[in-house]
């Protein structure tokens, strides 16, 4: 049984200035997204696109992506997770150094993003989607890696047999548990952006990368919540299953119908 670290929360002092691991790992995550977009940039289907993809677009997505997140992120937490809390506090919605984000708001925000950056371009909003998804699992990938760091959203308990159980100290509890922060890495980060890379490295129907995306990672999601704790003001839901699970229920039917609809039109 393994007894998590607990890092300290910050990474670097320089007298009032103090860098958080949670930043770095962001920091990674955008560094990584910049990296693997200006390789995209070579591929055939965006280096013979008209309008011509330029580097600077690179840093464009990334700005509006960024504040698709955290729109998207934020207005998703309050609605999926606590819409009678914030229903009756609206203004804390605007409190986001309380915490509280969900990927699946920062999804439909950066979507959101995405189409009215494709709009202002002349750019097909799918063909951006297409772009960017393949950059998009390293970046889970280091966010993942904060919340293990910060010791937060760990996993149910686990078998005491289980070799790689661990006891996460901020779960009030001295029982082993499922550290579902590294599987949700090594799925929907690592694994996910090996397939989707290979998938996308050669020319593909418009649409099916952006549809590969959406059910790759709502298949993974789906599966790692099996072992993520769920939330304690909402536990299980219908059938047995998290928050995180219903809504990755959606994402992997658009997924699969955007995947057969981009090859049926092709």
């Amino acid at each position: 049984m393994l007894i998590h670290p607990e890092f300290n929360p910050v990474a670097l002092q320089v007298g009032p200035l103090a860098i958080h691991w949670y930043g770095v790992t962001y920091l990674a995550a955008f560094a990584l997204f910049v990296l693997l977009a200006r390789v995209r940039l070579r591929h055939p289907t965006f280096a013979q696109a008209v309008p011509p993809w330029r580097p600077s677009d690179v840093e464009d997505l990334l700005f509006w992506g960024v504040m698709g997140v955290i729109v998207g992120g934020r207005l998703g937490y309050c609605l999926f997770y606590k819409p009678g809390y914030y229903a009756t506090h609206p203004l804390e919605v605007l409190y986001v150094w309380q915490g509280g984000m969900s990927f699946h708001g920062g999804m439909l925000g950066v979507t959101g993003a995405m189409a009215l950056w494709a709009r202002s371009r002349g750019r097909a909003w799918l063909s951006v989607m297409d772009f960017i998804a393949p950059c998009v699992p390293t970046g889970l990938a280091a966010g993942r890696v904060g919340n293990f760091i910060n010791g937060e959203l760990w996993g149910r308990l686990a078998d005491p047999s289980l070799p790689w159980g661990m006891v996460f100290p901020h779960s009030g509890t001295s029982l082993p548990r499922h550290p579902s922060q590294i599987y949700q890495f090594l799925l929907e980060g690592l694994l996910l952006y090996v397939l989707l890379w290979w998938f996308a490295r050669r020319p593909r129907p418009l649409g099916a990368v952006s549809g590969a995306f959406l059910l790759g990672y709502g298949v993974f999601r789906f599966l790692a919540e099996y072992f993520r704790e769920p939330d304690a003001h909402l536990g299980l839901l219908s059938l047995g299953m998290s928050m995180g699970q219903w809504l990755c229920v959606p994402m992997v039917l658009v997924g699969a119908g955007v995947l057969v609809w981009s090859h049926r039109r092709a």
